[in-house]
């Protein structure tokens, strides 16, 4: 089953392989210095990504495979509808 949603969202599911969303979206989460929410990730990813339609939906669906595959780390947040906060695996590490 996860092999035909990948096909069907352009992408190989547990490949290393990328499309341009997920690399956008790797690109500024490693760059940013605290954590993003997802409505933040929304606006900068389509505002590179001007040849696509990149929506909320697109933008959640991949950081939620980015977080699967250790990449990136997220957490809900807040009571309610709340939100989800988006950060870099090595983020908070101590040096």
């Amino acid at each position: 089953m996860y092999k035909i949603m990948g096909k069907i969202m352009g992408r190989s599911i547990g490949k290393q392989n990328l499309d341009s969303v997920s690399d956008k979206i790797l690109d500024l989460i490693n760059n940013a210095k605290e954590p993003l929410e997802t409505k933040e990730i929304e606006a900068a990813v389509s505002s590179k990504i001007k040849t696509e339609s990149v929506t909320r939906t697109k933008i959640f669906y991949r950081l939620n495979i980015l977080r699967g595959e250790g990449k990136v780390k997220g957490k809900f947040t807040g009571p309610g509808k709340g939100v989800w906060i988006w950060w870099s695996f090595n983020a908070f590490k101590n040096d």
